[in-house]
């Protein structure tokens, strides 16, 4: 199959692959290395065109201590999702959910909780009971949902994560990176936005007379910061996973490794600042929108109107974007029949000579086999092309 380039002018109307921050930085001389961070590894992630725009040992191996429990609630969620949970589902508690070491929301057993009240008790008081309840009320036991946390993270291209608790506790089989997270943090908030609107925000939860702070600081100090998980235990150090968002532009960090509370918090801020100051994501073409009209060989028609599968945004250095060209690829020969849906092409965006994100282009329609004559003559043709 060989590919007919086109030139096509693009206009960015506002805010898919990842290219690496020196790529990014490459463009841009008058912008600053990232930021120097005391802490073990860190990622920042543009939501939108996901992105990766700094990073400091982003794919080396880490303990993920609570931050585990974004992929706990992403599977939860997933199953009500699916019919197998309801938010007003109560839920038995273990003595292994009631004993559990480290944080707690402190459910009880014989005293009825629901899937609300659980996911609530794990997102903002870090509760390790309220994961592991979770987790049995999903696979039948926290083995068999480790089971389920693989699985899914290998579905999210998590290639550096290994599960064997919903928890974080510590075991050396349990590891994670801080690209993979960053992943799931942004799946999570793509794949289910109402209930990260609804839970990651919030400041404090009571369950059981007993109050206890969400620990992101930032949900105080940064107005912009709207979720995500804090993570600690004594060889993981304190870690943080935040999103914000400006405008249309969402970040996500990761960090790491920091060596406290307060630390995490800071290091992060510098993060975000970092990302939202000097860089910028746009909308370039919203899903279904029409991208080119394509050769399409011995069909009915002539043509195929090709289409983007997903929205399609570019993170770039601000100022940068008027100097960004598209070209439009097309496989050829395109030979019919065409099926909506069927990759036909794709579209490069192109900056300084380099590509610097490409994605696929997908027909709009079916397109018939033509007649005999029609196909015929195309026979013809494709000799001399």
């Amino acid at each position: 199959m060989s590919y007919l380039s086109i030139y096509k002018p693009v206009t960015i109307i506002a805010v898919a692959a990842a290219f690496t921050a020196n790529m990014l930085m490459a463009h841009a001389a008058d912008i600053p290395q990232p930021p120097t961070l005391a802490v073990k590894s860190y990622q920042l992630y543009d939501f939108n065109s996901e992105r990766v725009i700094a990073e400091q040992d982003g794919n080396s191996r880490v303990e993920p201590a609570s931050l585990t429990k974004i992929m706990t609630a992403y599977l939860a969620f997933k199953a009500i999702k699916n019919g197998h949970l309801t938010l007003t589902q109560t839920l038995p508690v273990s003595v292994k959910a009631w004993k559990v070491e480290g944080s707690k929301m402190f459910i009880e057993p014989n005293k009825p909780v629901t899937v609300d009240e659980l996911l609530h008790g794990m997102i903002i008081q870090s509760g390790n009971d309220a994961s592991i309840a979770l987790a049995e009320g999903i696979a039948g036991s926290e083995e068999g949902f480790a089971e389920l946390m693989n699985k899914e993270a290998a579905r999210l291209g998590m290639k550096g994560t290994h599960y064997v608790n919903a928890t974080g506790l510590p075991d050396p089989q349990h590891y994670t990176t801080a690209h993979d997270l960053a992943l799931l943090a942004a799946a999570l908030i793509r794949d289910f936005p109402d209930h990260y609107k609804r839970l990651y925000s919030m400041k404090e939860y009571t369950y059981n007379k007993i109050s206890q702070p969400n620990r992101n600081r930032l949900l105080w100090l940064d107005p912009y910061v709207d979720g995500m998980k804090t993570g600690h235990t004594k060889s993981a150090g304190y870690c943080l996973v935040t999103s914000a968002k400006r405008g249309d532009t969402r970040m996500i960090s990761v960090v790491l490794g920091a060596p406290s509370d307060a630390a995490r918090a800071t290091e992060s801020q510098k993060l975000l600042n970092y990302g939202f100051q000097f860089y910028e994501s746009k909308l370039v073409y919203k899903r279904g929108a029409e991208v080119s009209s394509l050769k399409v060989w011995k069909g009915a028609e002539n043509s195929v109107v090709a289409t983007v599968a997903k929205n399609v945004s570019i993170t770039l250095p601000k100022g940068e974007y008027a100097r960004v060209k598209a070209k439009v690829v097309s496989q050829q020969p395109l030979i019919a029949p065409v099926s909506a849906g069927q990759q036909v092409g794709k579209i490069q965006f192109i900056l300084d000579d380099k590509v610097i994100a490409e994605h696929k282009l997908v027909a709009a329609k079916n397109v018939a086999v033509a007649g005999i004559f029609g196909r015929m003559l195309d026979t013809i043709k494709l000799w001399f092309e």
